[in-house]
């Protein structure tokens, strides 16, 4: 947020100091991080609630997080020899009337979204294994006559995955069901929205957003709107659908693997135990029932947030974009659908495992097959019922870290 707000002052229209631009790069450089609330912004005049607190920070007032603790944000300052800045005519506007939250916060949401779509693609080529499937329904001629070029990507890249480019056995099923075989088309539509998405961070992030914006050559005033979020709350609603849809397609893949019915030979629930103990175990049987819950929540959120322009300000700010909201809404999609992710790895651990021990299971490509090595090296096979709570947040920190390398394209 400090360096979305720097980066647009920093564009010299915004009648501002050096010296302003410079306590802003020293809360950065010596990480003195504002206590700011989460809630209270309607994207306009831009962030005005959540920006009064970075103000206030750097004038040495309120609270900050620096080297591990809450302190007075005067304290902070002075154990760097910095002093609190006084502001100047017009820099207290310029701090606060911006879009610098939502824009942070939007930036975060994009890059966990790409990596959850990419993470959902060879969560999806283990389910194939997982549930004996049909490898070809991601076949280049078949891609070739619907161009999407995400959609084509993640085609290519389940072929890669699935070492799919030999030809069909004639005893494969002729169509798995469509959370397995249309899963190109819901993660491609994340893949092919995600450029467009960039482009318009990247302008938002490299603009000056605040009002008045300040021409010294030609010594004008100009008042308007630039610190309206419109496009970052259309663009986080639509990431929230996005990634929504990827938290349904492996709740939806979850279902078919755990239902003895529909999983081509597993046992129910995936579970490992076996002979006397198998009735009295149940496998990923709870598991199955936060990822619904967990999927349930991601979809609730998808409502736009954009469409709940309220009148404030006694009618001056009378048409706002609500972006914070969306943004906040996105991410915390994307938090759920990283707890529906570290669910289905372990799913995917347990299904390889089962169908291999059953009938041999299909040979995945070098890289996925290293990455399953690595899953079933952190995740022991469930053959007694245990608690995986432990487990799961250790999964859910790898997603976040991005511990695993996913596609070079």
């Amino acid at each position: 947020m400090l360096l979305v707000r720097l980066q647009s002052l920093a564009q010299g229209v915004s009648g501002v100091s050096l010296g302003l631009l410079r306590q802003l790069e020293a809360l950065l450089a010596h990480d003195i991080l504002p206590l700011i609330p989460a809630e209270g912004s309607v994207g306009a005049s831009g962030d005005l609630t959540p920006l009064s607190y970075v103000a206030a920070a750097l004038c040495g007032e309120r609270e900050v997080w620096h080297q591990g603790q809450v302190k007075p944000a005067a304290d902070a300052l002075a154990a760097h020899d910095l002093s609190p800045l006084r502001l100047r005519p017009k820099e207290g506007l310029a701090i606060m009337n911006g879009t610098a939250v939502m824009t942070a916060l939007a930036c975060l949401a994009f890059g966990r979204a790409d990596h959850l779509g990419r993470l959902a693609t060879r969560i999806t080529a283990y389910n194939v294994v997982a549930s004996a499937g049909n490898a070809h329904h991601f076949d280049q001629t078949l891609f070739a006559v619907k161009p999407h070029p995400g959609q084509q990507r993640v085609a290519a890249r389940l072929r890669a995955d699935l070492a799919a480019d030999r030809p069909p056995r004639n005893e494969q099923r002729l169509q798995d069901r469509y959370s397995l075989r249309c899963a190109p088309h819901v993660i491609g539509v994340l893949e092919d929205a995600l450029p467009w998405l960039r482009a318009n961070l990247e302008n938002e992030l490299n603009s000056a957003n605040d009002n008045p914006i300040i021409d010294a050559e030609q010594e004008m005033v100009l008042h308007g709107g630039h610190f309206y979020g419109g496009h970052i709350a259309f663009a986080m609603d639509s990431l929230k659908n996005l990634v929504a849809n990827l938290a349904d397609l492996l709740d939806r893949q979850m279902a078919l693997l755990v239902d003895a019915r529909y999983n081509h030979g597993l046992p129910a629930n995936l579970s490992a135990a076996s002979g006397d103990r198998a009735s009295l175990n149940h496998g990923l049987k709870a598991l199955q029932i936060s990822v619904s819950a967990w999927t349930a929540e991601a979809l609730k959120l998808t409502m736009p947030a954009s469409v709940f322009s309220r009148s404030t300000e006694c009618h001056n700010q009378d048409k706002v974009s609500m972006g914070t909201i969306a943004a906040r809404d996105a991410l915390r999609v994307i938090e759920l659908t990283e707890q529906v992710t570290a669910a289905l790895l372990v799913t995917a651990r347990q299904g390889i495992a089962l169908r291999r021990a059953l009938d041999g299971g299909a040979q995945l490509a070098t890289a996925p097959e290293a990455m399953y090595a690595d899953l079933a090296a952190r995740l022991p096979l469930v053959v007694e019922d245990r608690a995986l709570d432990v487990e799961l947040r250790q999964l859910l920190a790898a997603i976040r870290a991005e511990a695993w390398s996913l596609y070079a394209d």
